[in-house]
């Protein structure tokens, strides 16, 4: 007999340890906006914050080049080898498909012998300044989930600036400065990601780790993004958790990794000397092989899809809401202020839908339909819902905690997840009447 209840309880435990094994791999997934359940009232919809899964955003980028004529090969002329720059043969010729340099050939998959690739005239104007503004757009807010990479066919420049804009190329603002010399260059003092911390995360630095000469192992520059996310998920981002609690509770955060264009400012071709060489300005240039973002479309927690149509990514909203980033309410579910999803509480989060106008629906509050109450709550008489303790809304949509001073802390939403599988267990030894609590 307690041979049996013991192998019974151990089945018991395997199942809830696998449960609780688990339990983190769900963490800041959001891949799923509803899905239905089984209440004592029958079948209703668990509305929950999505997103879309991240990607290669390059396949939807628009590039623009300033001034428009800086691409080499009209007319054509010559430039020297990237590994040997005295050997000074080469040709960039726009008519020639061959020896032609445009700047698609930033983003196409490596096909050509040996690669291919951007490349701008030549120095040819020195002592006036080689420089080249290359803009991203994609007409679309974006979240960006890894770094930012590109790389250089020609040496790493001298010096660069990534900018970024949140309002579609209206405003820039610095995203990180590069130079073989940053206190000349910039005035400002070398660092590198690894000097900041959480605290200082959001501070734009000037790097020298990327600036260098003619070298055949040093031909790509990283804005990095993961390295920032590990101040807060940890170093192989296990705790995403974490890092979409700061996310949520942090607008500035928050902005700091969205974008709608990227711009890259060349001010200064590898030189790989302190002098430029007046007798060899066939030497400098710029050359782009290719350029690498990932990220997911901002669609405020409301839409795990995201289409391209007529040219431009748009959100496939959920939750009543609608725009490209899901960013207001439909028309008749204007029933409260819009609101993005929040992350919190861990894992499904918090979906924030838009209910419909008072006007749109008579004297129906919820029902069990398209009016259910959310996290638990009940409806009487499709006037109210009675909510559980921890909640509050017309349907039950917000936190209680929300409305004191503190706000909701992220501990208290973990805390919630935590006692998941210690209840499936208890419920578990009591079904198998293991348990005398």
């Amino acid at each position: 007999m307690y041979l049996s209840r013991f192998l019974s309880l151990h089945a018991l435990w395997v199942t809830v340890s696998s449960v609780m094994q688990h339990y983190p791999s769900v963490w800041g997934h959001y891949d799923v906006c509803k899905t239905q359940i089984y209440t004592e009232e029958g079948k209703v919809w668990d509305y929950m914050a999505c997103q879309p899964e991240a990607r290669d955003m390059i396949k939807y980028v628009k590039v623009a080049l300033d001034p428009p004529d800086i691409t080499c090969g009209d007319p054509p002329e010559t430039f020297c080898a990237m590994g040997n720059p005295y050997m000074c043969n080469n040709e960039c010729d726009a008519s020639t498909q061959e020896l032609a340099h445009p700047p698609e050939l930033m983003f196409d998959l490596e096909g050509r012998h040996p690669s291919t690739f951007w490349q701008s005239t030549t120095w040819k104007d020195y002592p006036k300044p080689l420089h080249v503004n290359i803009t991203l757009s994609w007409n679309k807010t974006i979240e960006l989930t890894d770094n930012i990479v590109i790389t250089f066919e020609s040496g790493r420049p001298d010096q660069m600036i990534l900018e970024k804009s949140l309002d579609y190329g209206r405003t820039w603002q610095p995203y990180q400065y590069y130079a073989t010399d940053c206190l000349d260059a910039f005035h400002m003092d070398p660092k590198s990601v690894r000097d900041l911390s959480q605290h200082t995360v959001l501070e734009i630095i000037c790097t020298e780790e990327y600036s260098t000469g003619y070298m055949t192992n040093s031909k790509i520059i990283h804005f990095e993004i993961k390295d920032r996310f590990a101040f807060f998920a940890g170093p192989r981002l296990h705790n995403m958790a974490s890092l979409y609690g700061q996310l949520d509770t942090t607008k500035k955060l928050r902005d700091f990794f969205t974008i709608t264009d990227l711009r890259i400012r060349l001010l200064r071709p590898a030189t790989g000397e302190i002098y430029v060489d007046e007798q060899h300005l066939a030497r400098y240039f710029y050359a782009i092989s290719d350029i690498r973002v990932y990220g997911r479309c901002k669609c405020n927690l409301h839409a795990t899809g995201c289409k391209e149509e007529n040219k431009r990514l748009l959100c496939e909203c959920e939750h009543n809401t609608t725009g490209p980033d899901c960013g207001k309410c439909k028309k008749n579910y204007q029933g409260r202020p819009w609101s993005p999803g929040s992350y919190l509480p861990i894992p499904k989060g918090t979906a924030n839908i838009c209910i419909p106008s008072i006007s749109s629906i008579g004297t129906n509050v919820c029902d069990n339909e398209l009016l259910h109450c959310q996290n638990g709550g009940t409806c009487i008489n499709n006037v109210r819902c009675q909510c559980p303790p921890a909640y509050t809304g017309i349907l039950c949509e917000k936190l209680k905690c929300e409305r004191d001073p503190g706000g909701c802390s992220q501990n208290s939403g973990q805390g919630a997840i935590s006692q998941g599988p210690l209840l499936l267990l208890t419920a578990l030894l009591g079904a198998a009447g293991l348990c005398t609590c």
